[in-house]
């Protein structure tokens, strides 16, 4: 069967996979192989598109709940558009799907042997969020992770065709830890959809208040906090990065990216001094191809 893609996305579509340039990763790079290029690019936009339903991103009238047959009504209610997408996406694996994002996914499916539970777990994720907006421990903030991080890293490896239960397990270690760095990053985003990500016990320790995290500029108990959480991403990446070993070629250069990139970001919120409440602190090209080289060469100590 001759391998095509069913769809061109539409102007709304492309605004969502346009959207690849402003991650802490590099998402689909040049130097892949196209077809590994095209079927990131294909993962990437479903998981940004739900990402988008769940904070409320997209318009109700706009052309996602269109396509996706929703009115302006029903499309206000984040979990009734989630509802509609899920419908949509299990069309993916047995039908004909009504948006253009995830025509453009059934192809990656079917070449990939891709199952359906990764993508059924970011929308849990999604739908999590409309319920739960604080988390009372570390662990109940990775239970989350195992849905709304972990499932992008396996499908990685699954396209790739590399994945062994040992590389799955260093591959959760290092989504868990792009999470939390993501979560560090937009505190005050996140505060602002009744939502933090930062663990209640951890807020007791460090005598951080709600009230503090709204504050304009963090005050040196949440710094103290962020630093905390910082150093726990860290671990998790530096214990997920033999993955990088594992591997070979370009898969290694693309792991290392994404690696990289949690690394970066973390020594950019570190030199913010751990104030992400003016802003999200973002890492630089040069620190991040530094960051990347690092990754690379620990990788041949350790192969």
């Amino acid at each position: 069967m001759t391998d095509t893609r069913q769809a061109r996305p539409d102007a709304s579509s492309h605004a969502t996979l346009g959207k690849a340039a402003d991650e802490n990763f590099p998402v689909a790079p040049f130097f892949l192989p196209r077809a590994w290029r095209d079927d990131l690019m294909a993962v990437y936009g479903f998981a940004r598109l739900v990402d988008d339903i769940g904070d409320g991103d997209l318009a109700p009238g706009g052309a996602d709940a269109i396509h996706l047959g929703l009115d302006p009504e029903t499309a206000e209610d984040r979990l009734a558009f989630l509802d509609a997408f899920e419908a949509d996406l299990r069309r993916v694996f047995d039908g004909s799907p009504r948006h253009p994002l995830l025509r453009d996914l059934q192809p990656t499916v079917r070449r990939c042997g891709l199952t359906p539970e990764p993508f059924l777990g970011l929308i849990a994720a999604n739908r999590q969020d409309q319920r739960i907006g604080r988390y009372e421990t570390y662990d109940d903030l990775l239970a989350y992770c195992e849905l709304s991080a972990n499932p992008v890293g396996r499908l990685v490896l699954a396209i790739t065709g590399t994945d062994t239960p040992e590389r799955i397990r260093r591959s959760d270690e290092i989504c868990t830890a792009l999470q939390i760095v993501e979560h560090l990053q937009d505190v005050a985003e996140d505060l602002g959809r009744d939502r933090i990500y930062l663990p209640a016990e951890d807020l007791k320790r460090f005598h951080v208040t709600e009230a503090d995290l709204a504050e304009p500029t963090a005050g040196a108990s949440v710094r103290a906090l962020i630093a905390f959480e910082a150093e726990r991403a860290r671990a998790l990446l530096h214990a997920g990065s033999p993955l990088v070993g594992s591997v070979h070629g370009r898969l290694r250069l693309l792991l290392a990216g994404f690696t990289a990139g949690g690394l970066a970001a973390l020594d950019a919120i570190t030199d913010a001094g751990f104030d992400v409440l003016t802003g999200p602190p973002k890492s630089t090209k040069p620190n991040l191809m530094r960051q990347a080289g690092a990754v690379l060469l620990r990788a041949r100590r350790e192969g």
